[in-house]
């Protein structure tokens, strides 16, 4: 790790820890506003990958691991009230299921890309992010909410994730947290085409200035 990752480096912990703080607040009905700053964990990854290989790619991946297990620890000693009782801000069951979910999704989006390096530019970052913030979606939403996984935190009630209702109110029946994850699948699968611009740009001006150095 040398100075020139360290753009990388406070970029992954400031998404991080940004999305840790904004998935408190809602946005519309299935989403909340870390949705929308989550997915650029991916850019940053893809970023370094290209710029600097997979090994500097994957240490910025740690140190996001880190920065979120902190947050969760945090997460876990705080408490709100509502409805008469108190509970944590984040429970066992979403602290476990984000690490994981950021861990392996990540670490897959890194083992893609550079599968795909050497294919037309748009290839690597595009397949990357696509396969990796499905897995992030499926483990996490998955892991933290299903009704199958309770024996994980058995008094962690989870049974308003588990109410069954049309999926994003116009579909078939399914249980409320399979359409949250759909509609945070959702964003993720549109801003990984957007972020596809701000990759381009970096990266042609990066490796511009290293052919200058």
């Amino acid at each position: 790790m040398t100075r020139a990752h360290l753009p990388g480096i406070l970029a992954m912990a400031a998404i991080v820890l940004a999305s840790n703080i904004l998935v408190q607040f809602l946005f519309g009905q299935w989403l909340t506003w870390g949705a929308f700053t989550y997915p650029l964990a991916f850019l940053i990854t893809d970023l370094m990958n290209r710029i600097y290989g997979p090994g500097p790619a994957r240490q910025v991946v740690f140190v996001g691991f880190i920065v979120g297990v902190f947050c969760s620890l945090v997460g876990t000693q705080i408490l709100l009230q509502g409805d008469g009782f108190t509970y944590p801000a984040v429970t066992l069951r979403i602290a476990i299921a984000s690490g994981l979910a950021f861990l392996t999704a990540q670490m897959m989006d890194v083992a893609i890309f550079d599968r795909l390096r050497q294919g037309k530019w748009w290839r690597a970052p595009l397949a990357s992010t696509l396969v990796g913030s499905t897995l992030d979606t499926a483990i996490f939403f998955t892991i933290a909410f299903s009704s199958t996984l309770t024996w994980i935190e058995p008094a962690n009630d989870v049974a308003w994730a588990n109410e069954v209702l049309p999926l994003l109110s116009v579909g078939p029946e399914v249980p409320l947290w399979v359409s949250l994850a759909v509609a945070d699948w959702m964003v993720k699968l549109s801003l990984a085409l957007l972020a596809l611009v701000p990759f381009r740009m970096i990266v042609s001006r990066a490796l511009q200035n290293q052919k200058l150095a």
